[in-house]
């Protein structure tokens, strides 16, 4: 019999979600029927598959013990990871991290070690804020992601409470997040809202923005403001009101001005000619517009410094980025 003791970042799950995360060697289909068969308990007594686990809970598993053998958490290699992000900003329960670009913030199948979220880990490692041994069902978490390419403000949960505050703020749009972009032209508007409709295509990773429904197509809305023009760029603040998939970069190449370096939808071979590999585009403001756990927070802004963002450095004087 294995004995697990609930703990304060394992509280608030369902029992089978705890347990696909805690016994990661047990099948699903065997959970299942330990726990209809009471071979799985909580607290001596007849669990429910959908039982919210409180700490201080214990959780009986009468299973062989071959599957508590062994652990999948690897401490080990995480000490020998180098983080290549900065901080932002960070306390007991999150922390806010800038991104380079051509960092992926989780494996894909270009990389599988060297990602944002594995580098988080390996920090919170080094300071004593995180043991993969010992923990039974949590894990440092992003609870927002950008793209391999875009760079910026990440954030991420130290714990299970604030894992589930973030996702639910961000979720029902508390935080706000606004980026910069550098697109090719000049826009019409210094200012507007673009609306339309955008449809993905998972095979590709790509996406097509129409201005009339398409079937299975979802609604978009870009807010935007323009900060300075020059030498044929528009340097742009963006804010997205609806939050898909590539959204910002094909909502503006859908009018005519795709972002500078951007190779998925801007035809850029100018672009290529002149070194760029990345999109010109920086998630680089986030404000906290409500929070119980984050309360401290509500109000504050934290931002990368315009000047320090490589397209705003290289083409642009800087422009009025305090909006």
């Amino acid at each position: 019999m294995k004995l697990l003791t609930v703990r304060k970042n394992d509280a608030g799950q369902r029992l089978d979600k705890f347990l696909l995360k805690a016994v990661k060697a047990m099948p699903p289909s065997l959970m299942y029927k330990s726990i209809r068969t009471k071979k799985i308990k909580v607290n001596r007594k007849r669990a429910e598959i959908g039982q919210l686990l409180q700490e201080g809970d214990t959780v009986q598993l009468f299973l062989s013990d071959e599957l508590f053998g062994g652990s999948s958490r690897d401490a080990d290699r995480l000490r020998h990871i180098t983080p290549s992000f900065s901080v932002v900003y960070e306390d007991e329960n999150l922390l806010l991290c800038d991104k380079p670009a051509g960092l992926p913030v989780h494996s894909d199948d270009k990389e599988d070690t060297y990602t944002l979220i594995t580098q988080i880990k390996a920090y919170l490692l080094r300071r004593g804020e995180y043991d993969p041994d010992k923990e039974q069902s949590f894990a440092p978490a992003l609870c927002n992601r950008i793209d391999r390419n875009t760079a910026g403000i990440v954030i991420a949960a130290k714990n299970a409470a604030a894992l589930r505050e973030l996702n639910a703020l961000i979720r029902d749009r508390k935080i706000t997040k606004k980026y910069l972009c550098a697109v090719h032209g000049s826009l019409k508007e210094r200012s507007g809202v673009l609306t339309g409709y955008l449809l993905k295509d998972s095979a590709s990773n790509t996406v097509t923005v129409f201005r009339k429904p398409v079937k299975g197509s979802k609604s978009i809305r870009t807010g935007y403001t323009v900060l300075e023009e020059r030498e044929g760029l528009s340097l742009i603040e963006a804010e997205l009101f609806t939050g898909r998939t590539h959204q910002i970069r094909a909502h503006f190449a859908s009018i005519g001005h795709p972002l500078l370096g951007d190779g998925k939808y801007g035809v850029n071979r100018e672009d290529r000619k002149a070194g760029l590999t990345a999109q010109a585009l920086y998630s680089y403001y986030l404000r906290f517009d409500e929070g119980e756990l984050f309360s401290y927070l509500v109000g504050r802004e934290f931002t990368v410094p315009a000047e320090s963002i490589w397209f705003v450095r290289r083409f642009f004087k800087g422009g009025n980025t305090d909006a």
